[in-house]
């Protein structure tokens, strides 16, 4: 098909007889308009992004409390009589990622649900979903006994990428302070 066959057709649908070039006739229906305009306001619809910055609002709870409430991410390990289940709960209260024995998925590679090398791959997967869903850092408070369950599941998650404290907040410039410390946004490197 030639250039003057396609323009006469794109005329013919458009119920006008056949009066331009065939260049401008191509031109005039492959160009649109492309308006990229930023609209005036932002709206961040990442609610962890301030978090992921340090410098989100961090629940400081009552010094006497034991354990305290100073974390945006925490992690729970539960054992029940024949299961094992890891979270990462949120300081509102909501359980952000959880991984268990009890999933099918988990349950067929494992002989037993409560042993070493159950909470050794449990750690593995847990931390695997954790970066998945973009926490690297969770504030952790359990402790372990040497050579324990918990001690391998502690190590295991660490060797999966994962960090076991959280960062400081970062607290804004205060000019009568004699240390300046660093803002998490700039590489000093």
């Amino acid at each position: 098909m030639n250039m003057v066959s396609i323009t006469s057709l794109l005329a013919q649908k458009a119920g006008s007889s056949y009066t331009t070039s065939p260049l401008i006739a191509l031109a005039s229906i492959a160009t649109s308009v492309v308006t990229n305009k930023v609209g005036p306001t932002f709206y961040n619809r990442n609610p962890r992004n301030l978090e992921r910055l340090r410098i989100a609002w961090r629940p400081t709870g009552y010094h006497l409390e034991v354990p305290g409430r100073e974390f945006w991410h925490k992690l729970l390990l539960e054992q029940s009589p024949h299961h094992v289940t890891a979270k990462i709960v949120h300081y509102s209260g909501l359980e952000v990622v959880t991984a268990s024995t009890k999933e099918w998925a988990v349950k067929k590679f494992l002989y037993s649900t409560k042993d070493t090398s159950a909470f050794m791959n449990l750690a593995r997967v847990f931390a695997q979903r954790c970066l998945e869903s973009g926490i690297s850092e969770v504030c952790c408070d359990l402790k372990p006994y040497p050579g324990g369950k918990v001690e391998s599941f502690l190590f295991c998650m660490e060797e999966g990428g994962m960090t076991l404290a959280e960062p400081p907040r970062f607290k804004p410039h205060r000019p009568w302070h004699v240390d300046r410390p660093e803002k998490p946004w700039e590489v000093t490197e």
